[in-house]
């Protein structure tokens, strides 16, 4: 909260300023939990929340809610006796102020002080910003510390206002909401490594009732308790978009004592076991220390996703974090958690972790988009407009194959999709589209064996690409672009295959450099398609005698190199033909892709569910100040890595398991990455990658398309306008056509109360 001190003295250290901070546009509603005849009333319909002065008593501040009028309304209301303009709040504790999120706008939530206990008022603030937000968070708070202790809040700290942080009471009694019987009809087989405490479990609900049931029975003896405590339950009701609670519960990792790799999350009450989901990868985990909280997805046997949290105790949560963070190691890894290192263990507790990644430097960014929304005068930002430029009429390839690769040139505004043992041509327009150009069918090695390639890279400035063969491994194939055909093999090594491949250095497409990297499955090295003979560079090879399992390598600008593997480790490397700088443990989910920026700085490596972003800064000690690509962090200070992933209730929208494609920087000579790019079934998906290292790990922004997206990267050289492979159609997305996530743009049209949220699976 004190990035905003220098903020705060411009606008809060003024007596003569009435008002210190406003949010200009707005919805005010009334909330009543229960209420028969109306649980939601509207106020306002367009409105003002404005933090203002109590006119001569210090240290007193007010929260007021102003209607704004509609041309015309003004004059319609004039000759009325009475009015109700706005509505006054006295700012204190008793308030039991929050931020919320409602269809993925920001909220203003506060209790109604002359209502029922649990009635409250919501301010719906459609496109406020993220900093405007905090701003007007820290505001709150500031004014609740002043009445409070009377006395000036300037010198204070941002400990000093965790006690106005409202958090949820834990219930005294469990509640749980009456659901319907389960049908009988909704029985599962489980499978034979699960049977052992199958009937430990109801049958599952039928695919009736979108709104998650639990059903009750007694926890099964073959089973042991790996860790329990007291949590509240909470489901996602995704026709009220709220977390419903379902009462206080035991929550458990639980074993089945025959088995020594797989771990059930579970939660009961006194009626019996209520749910007992498998500790996978596709959970999709979030722990949040600021909520005391871990929420998880659950997929049900016919693909839907259900959403659920648990609420902890501060005291539980720790030691909660670190047993799940265990057994899903051991499930990845099908070994005993004892056997890593100490830094190893703290590496992948941490990948866990709610953790910021602020950096103090950009707070200026932070002030500057508070001060613009705060004046309406301001000119308005370029991307707040905009119209769908996607196009309606598919882009096809000939041949009966799908779209299966993309890769984009920097030369020429062009961009090259494979279809089978065929290449589309597609040219960038000037009208932020994409336009068939032409295609390059029937691939054939120069001996006219025709094959189908799983991996394409251009090189030698958009003159030449770079072909691989699933049928010749050990060879690389090079195809004359303007000729349209393969004219070259390059036979890399005998016995080495080739795996994988990436430029000598990040931007090396740009120019004449000839030689590129490539990997095995458990080594490094050079290619020189120069040389005579086999292509590899005998003295720029490291060879690693373990079946590491490499799965992806990536360059810097200036040829540094990073490798991923897929049992989820990452290398360091300042060149070939040396060991690794850096060895990042793993955390178990295999990596899919790389990309590194264009200074080393960060790494974003992309597993099944989650992308796992690294800062490589050497944060202490000796080499401090370096990067992780040039000395070895020293083992107290490994840097933390944090986990970009889609919000639960996002997920449960989605209605299917989340399944990324390697994830992309935006990348361009002297440009500076902002922004990333992923896509997982019809989604497009990029991070705000600037909001993403000051600690804002979920702000993304989504589309969703008809086809199955296959791949997607930013046009080379831009930031805003991304090219889009789908499995029949090729097209540019410009950034400002992104939504925010919510269940009207994530939803399966017409899936609401179709589809059913399965609760339990055979333990």
């Amino acid at each position: 909260m004190n990035i905003f001190r220098s903020l705060i003295g411009k606008v809060w250290q003024d007596p003569n300023a009435a008002e210190v901070v406003k949010i200009s546009t707005g919805q005010l509603y009334l909330v009543r939990p229960g209420n028969i005849r109306t649980s939601r009333e509207c106020i306002y319909n367009e409105a003002m929340a404005t933090i203002r002065r109590v006119p001569n008593l210090e240290h007193n501040f007010q929260l007021v809610i102003t209607r704004v009028y509609e041309e015309g309304d003004q004059e319609l209301l004039e000759d009325e006796d009475e009015t109700d303009e706005e509505r006054v709040f006295l700012i204190s504790q008793e308030l039991e102020f929050r931020i919320g999120e409602n269809d993925g706008e920001s909220t203003l939530v506060w209790r109604d002080l002359d209502g029922d206990v649990d009635e409250f008022f919501e301010f719906i603030a459609p496109g406020t910003n993220e900093p405007t937000r905090a701003f007007f968070e820290t505001c709150m708070y500031r004014a609740m510390y002043e009445r409070k202790y009377k006395m000036s809040a300037d010198n204070t700290r941002d400990t000093d206002f965790q006690e106005f942080v409202w958090h949820p009471p834990l219930s005294t009694k469990v509640k749980v909401t009456p659901r319907r019987k389960v049908s009988s009809k909704a029985n599962t087989v489980p499978s034979s490594s699960t049977s052992a405490v199958a009937s430990s479990l109801a049958p599952e609900p039928s695919a009736k009732d979108r709104t998650p049931s639990l059903t009750k029975k007694t926890t099964d003896p073959s089973t042991e308790s790996l860790i329990s405590c007291e949590a509240e339950l909470y489901s996602w009701d995704t026709k009220t978009d709220r977390f419903n609670n379902e009462g206080i519960v035991t929550a458990s990792i639980m074993r089945p004592k025959n088995t020594s790799f797989q771990s059930w999350l579970t939660a009961e009450n006194d009626s019996g076991l209520l749910l007992a989901h498998q500790i996978t990868q596709d959970m999709n985990q979030r722990f949040s220390y600021k909520m005391l909280s871990l929420t998880w997805n659950h997929q049900g046997d016919d693909g839907s996703q259900s959403s659920w949290l648990f609420r902890f105790s501060e005291e539980h949560l720790a030691v909660f974090l670190q047993k799940f963070t265990e057994c899903l190691w051991e499930t990845l890894h099908h070994s005993s958690w004892a056997k890593l290192k100490a830094d190893e263990q703290i590496y992948a507790v941490s990948a866990n972790e709610d953790v910021e990644m602020r950096d103090v430097e950009n707070d200026e960014d932070d002030e500057e988009e508070v001060l613009s929304e705060l004046d309406p005068d301001e000119e308005a930002s370029d991307e707040e407009e905009g119209s769908d430029e996607d196009q309606d009429t598919p882009i096809k390839i000939p041949g009966s194959d799908r779209n299966s690769q993309l890769t984009v040139g920097y030369k020429g505004d062009r961009s090259y999709v494979v279809r089978g043992n065929n290449i589309g041509v597609f040219n960038h327009s000037s009208e932020n589209g994409v336009k068939f150009y032409g295609s390059i069918t029937k691939l054939a090695t120069p001996k006219g064996k025709g094959f189908k390639p799983n991996h394409v890279m251009l090189h030698d400035q958009d003159t030449k690409m770079v072909l691989m063969n699933p049928t010749e491994p050990h060879s690389l194939f090079s195809m004359d672009i303007e000729r349209g055909k393969i004219v070259e093999e390059w036979k890399v090594h005998d016995d080495i295959t080739v795996d994988h491949i990436a430029p000598d250095n990040k931007f090396a497409q740009t120019t004449r450099e000839q030689t590129l990297v490539g990997v095995s499955h458990n080594s490094l090295f050079r290619i020189d398609p120069r040389v005579s003979g086999n292509k590899m560079v005998e003295n720029e090879y490291k060879q690693y005698v373990s079946k590491n399992k490499f799965s992806g390598v990536a360059t810097t600008a200036s040829g540094r190199l990073a490798v991923a593997s897929e049992k989820g480790d990452i290398r360091l490397f300042d060149s070939i033909g040396k060991n690794a700088k850096t060895a990042l443990p793993p955390l178990g989910d295999p990596i899919i892709g790389i990309d590194v920026t264009a200074d080393g700085r960060y790494i974003v490596a992309t597993t099944k569910t989650y992308l796992l972003l690294i800062d490589t800064l050497i944060g202490e000690g000796r080499y401090q100040g370096s990067l992780g690509f040039d000395r070895s962090f020293p083992a107290t200070a490994k840097p933390m890595p944090r986990r970009l992933q889609l919000r639960n209730e996002h997920v449960a929208y989605m209605g299917r398991s989340i399944s990324f494609t390697p994830a992309k920087f935006n990348q361009g000579p002297g440009k500076e990455e902002n922004a990333i790019v992923t896509s997982s079934g019809q989604f497009v998906i990029a991070w705000d990658f600037k909001k993403v290292k000051k600690g804002y790990l979920d702000q993304y922004e989504i589309k969703k398309y008809e086809d199955h997206v296959v791949q997607d990267n930013f046009k080379f050289g831009d930031d805003k306008e991304i090219i889009v492979a789908l499995d029949n159609d090729v097209l540019a997305l410009n950034k400002k056509n992104l939504k925010k996530p919510n269940r009207h743009s994530l939803a399966p049209e017409g899936s609401f109360g179709s589809r059913s949220n399965i609760v339990n699976t055979p333990y």
